[in-house]
This record gives structure tokens, sequence and C-alpha cells, in this order.
């Protein structure tokens, strides 16, 4: 049995009030110090965790499989079992895009430079043939493909270093091959960068190196000058553009594919970072078109605004899936091939659920009849496509000038 406290004589240390409990009633502060051993302050973390756990286990069922429950259970007043509308996006908003940036990485990170369809390393032609001549063909021909797989730019840098390892193996093994035929072998220097072009390198005139040099940089963005804007707007924004060229003519015209494939990461990267910034931005706005939509039922913008963060989690949540989903069938298909097909149903459910699950959410929350709600809805669900589509193109020019 908990024993009771007294706090008679007891006063709050911000603001001086006489304590009744152990919060004071007139500023909130706790009557406890927040100067504790260790295992106090693990103790705490647990049970805030494990809170925040029960509460996750009673709101993402409802939230992916009732359409508009946890918006009417917060109307009523049941708040406390659910975790806050925004809280709830907000995180699950961040999650779904750490998880989407995740798998594009990885994707991009599994091109190896054995499977790369340009790339082909195979040196069964070398310990074959049976003239220095054939040997010297056969090794361009090897150098020639690893060459072209390099100049792409988007092979990583792991997959980059083991062209090189490779390229280097093949002159060794053509080096020994003709020197077995009784050739001269290949010149050392051009052992130590065989992917860099040709062994012997030719004069290059001014005019050419001017050429590449306009090839390279592409000349410089135009400053923007719009007139109604202030200076400081259009040197913000002549700067993004300058980053944005910058970026832009690294990616597909630098001589370095290190340099191309940073480039690329970079502005991948810089879209991810924008994009939940973007994503909230929305959402009041698309409180807004339901207001405009739904005028006549009288309902306050925070109604809406509700509205409008459940639907947004519930669709995070679904794109959060939908990633999963595939990374899992990725993994799993190798090994049975029939899971990729079984997932991929599932994916095709999640996708057909998010547009029938929003019409039922709408349908439930203003109590209107089908007509006037599919009618509602797809001029609804046309405005907030044209909505997504400029915030998802800004963006990705914001990330792109990263």
């Amino acid at each position: 049995m908990k024993q009771l406290t007294s706090y008679e004589g007891v006063h709050c240390a911000n603001c001086g009030a006489a304590m009744q409990g152990e919060f004071c009633h007139e500023c909130g502060q706790s009557i406890h110090s927040v100067l504790k051993p260790m295992h106090h302050m693990v103790e705490e973390t647990v049970e805030t965790v494990l809170h925040i756990d029960g509460r996750i286990v009673q709101t993402l069922p409802p939230l992916l499989l009732k359409p508009g429950f946890l918006t009417l259970e917060y109307f009523a007043g049941r708040r406390v079992p659910y975790i806050a509308p925004f809280r709830l996006m907000f995180v699950l908003c961040l999650l779904s895009f750490f998880v989407v940036h995740l798998a594009i990485n990885r994707f991009t990170s599994k091109i190896d430079a054995h499977d790369f369809p340009l790339v082909k390393v195979e040196s069964t032609a070398i310990d074959t043939a049976n003239s220095p001549a054939e040997v010297r063909e056969a090794l361009h021909g090897q150098l020639d493909g690893l060459r072209a797989a390099r100049d792409t730019g988007v092979l990583p840098a792991k997959a980059l270093e083991r062209l090189d390892a490779s390229a280097v193996e093949l002159q060794q093994k053509a080096s020994r091959r003709l020197v077995a035929l009784g050739a001269a072998p290949i010149p050392a220097r051009s052992l130590a960068a065989p992917l860099s072009g040709e062994v012997v390198a030719k004069p290059v005139q001014q005019g050419e190196n001017d050429h590449a040099a306009k090839k390279v940089d592409g000349g410089e963005s135009k400053p923007v000058r719009i007139s109604w804007l202030p200076n400081a707007v259009n040197a913000h924004l002549t700067e993004l553009g300058h980053r944005m060229h910058d970026n832009w003519r690294t990616m597909k015209d630098s001589d370095d594919p290190v340099e191309r494939a940073e480039a690329k990461q970079r502005m991948i990267n810089g879209v991810f970072g924008k994009l939940p910034a973007s994503m909230f931005i929305l959402i009041p706005v698309f409180a807004g078109l339901l207001k405009l939509f739904y005028v006549f039922r009288r309902r306050l913008y925070m109604e809406h605004l509700i509205v409008a963060l459940h639907s947004h989690a519930f669709m995070f949540l679904a794109l959060l899936l939908i990633t999963l989903t595939g990374m899992l069938s990725t993994w799993l298909r190798p090994h049975a091939a029939w899971t990729g097909t079984a997932l991929g149903w599932v994916q095709a459910a999640l996708i057909l659920w998010i547009p029938a699950y929003l019409l039922l959410m709408q349908k439930r929350m203003y109590h209107q009849g089908w007509p006037m709600t599919v009618l509602k809805f797809w001029f609804i669900g046309w405005c907030y496509f044209w909505l997504l589509t400029f915030a998802l193109m800004v963006a990705a020019a914001l990330g792109i000038a990263h």
C-alpha cells in the first residue's frame, strides 16, 4: 500500500507557492530534484519508453485499419490512450522518409563492379592468347569495358576501387603472358593507373584546354532579377541557382567519377532533407481545402487540421510499410522466389488501400451521402495532387542546390 506523504510547510522553489502535492498548482514545477543518481534516470527512461510503446500499440493498428477512428476518439475527448496527432504525424513522417532514403541508398550501393551491366572482368582471353597482339587486344577490350563503366558516374566509391584493382590485376596478367610469349612486358607507369587513359599522355594545345574547361564549367548561371521581390530574396535565389548549376554540372560533366557520385549523393540527401518541411507546409493547406469544400458543415479549422494530421499520418505509415515490404522482398527473393510474388501483392494492397482509406475517412468524418462525398473527394484529391507536385518540385530544386 502506497504511503501518504504530507507536503505541509513545503514551498515551490520556483514561485514560492505552498505545495499541495508533487507538482505546484501555480507554475506546475515538480517538487523532485532533477539531480538524481544514474540508476534513477535509467528507471525513468525505461518507464517513459514503455509508456510510449503502450500508446503506439493502441494507436498504429486503428490508424492503419480503421479510417477516422482516431480522429473521432480525439473529438470525443478520449485522447490519453493514443499518441497526439501532430506527434504521430511528425514521427511517422521522419521515419518513413528515413526508410525510403535508406532503401534508395541501399539500392545504389548494391550496384557492384562485378554485376554492373557495363562491367565484365574476364581474363581467360588473356591467359589463352597465342601471340602478343592477341594479349594486347584482349587487354584493351577489358580495360575499355572497365573504363566505360567508370565513366557512367553511378558506381559507388567501393565499386570504383574494385574497378581499379581489377584493371591492375588484368594488366599484371597480361604483362606475365607477354613475357611468357617472349615479348616486352607492360611499362610500370601504365600499371599504376590503368584506367586513366592512354599510357603516354599526348600534348594538349591551349585551345583544347580552354574547350575542356568550358565543357566542365558549362558557364555560370544567370543572376535572378525579379522586380517585385526584395534584393535579399533575389540574391538568395541567385545563390541557389549557382549551387544547383554547380552540382548538376559536376554530376554530368566532371572527369572524376568520384566527384560525380558525390554530387549525385549530395543532391539526393538534399532532396530528402527538404521533403519533411515541404509536407509540414502542405498539411495546413490540405486542412484549408477541407474547410473550403465543407464550409457549410460549420466545423472549426482546428477540426479539419486534426483530420489532415491523421490523414497524413496514415499516408506516411502506408509509405513506410510499402518501403519495408519492398526491402523485405528484395532480401527474401534470392532465398525463396515465391515470397517476391506474395510481398508484391501485399504492396499492391497497401497502395490500393490508401485512396480507399481516405475516402472512407472523409465519409465518416463529414457524414454526407456517397455521391457528394465521392465528388468532393475527387476535387480535393485533384487540388492536393497539384499542390503535392509543386511541393515536391520545390523540394527537389532546393535539394539539388544543397
